[in-house]
């Protein structure tokens, strides 16, 4: 269980489409801009991601590469090494929103983290994470395909829920983009337990958006240290990694 697991590392700026305003964009265009900004894109529906994670387990099946790790391996470790200097209990239920290829799942695992679920809408991507697993003996984690916006109910009382580019994929929705939002902090409230964290890594929304965006009925803890670049004489951060935790 110990191998490192072929892979691609990628973030939502990689794709050869939008999403924050142009191609690349937080790499061309320097630090993110406003809310205001954000362009409707195909990253945004779940077509897209189908057709992406199908491809992805057709891949893993014939030559074993799990596919791309957003904001690559460092940002599974920086999540990692927060919950345990937070001293996040080993057995505490813990919610991958959005898994892809579940290989956060995996990490968390070899951590000796036990009580792990991970979702996705893409049942291809749920296939994956299964397959995934299952090639590293791991098979008490519970993978489900899961829409988070469905509202159901069937989302609840986690101790920690992490996203790792998965608020920046439906924030670009092009269809009824504030309102896939504002249910998402809505589902996000419903799924974590009072005092609940939440560990969110984004490459399209600043501190200062996050912050707004999460304000009713979350506190915010901390920011993770992410690297940094620098446009135009400026310093920045291309990725932008947060913790919340919430209220009741």
């Amino acid at each position: 269980m110990s191998r490192p697991l072929p892979h691609r590392s990628s973030s939502m700026a990689d794709k050869s489409e939008s999403t924050h305003g142009g191609p690349n964009s937080t790499k061309e265009d320097g630090p993110k801009g406003g809310e205001d900004d954000f362009v409707p894109s195909k990253l945004g529906t779940k077509q897209y991601w189908d057709e992406a994670y199908q491809t992805e387990l057709e891949t893993f099946r014939d030559i074993g590469d799990v596919g791309e790790i957003w904001f690559g391996e460092q940002s599974m470790g920086r999540v990692i090494r927060w919950m345990e200097k937070a001293e996040i209990p080993k057995n505490a239920s813990i919610l991958d929103i959005g898994t892809g290829n579940g290989v956060l799942l995996v990490e968390l695992a070899k951590e000796g983290y036990t009580n792990l679920t991970g979702i996705d809408y893409s049942a291809a991507s749920v296939a994956l994470a299964k397959d995934v697993l299952q090639a590293e003996d791991l098979n008490n984690i519970s993978v489900k395909e899961v829409d988070f916006l469905s509202g159901s109910g069937e989302l609840k009382d986690f101790d920690v829920c992490v996203d790792k580019g998965t608020f920046d994929a439906i924030s670009l929705n092009p269809e009824n983009t504030n309102e896939v939002r504002i249910r998402y902090v809505q589902a996000l409230g419903d799924a974590l337990k009072e005092g609940g964290y939440f560990v969110i890594t984004s490459c399209n929304w600043t501190k200062e958006q996050l912050l707004q965006r999460f304000c009713s009925g979350f506190e915010f803890v901390q920011q993770l240290p992410t690297p940094s670049i620098q446009f135009g004489g400026k310093t920045g951060n291309n990725v932008t990694a947060l913790i919340f935790k919430r209220l009741h």
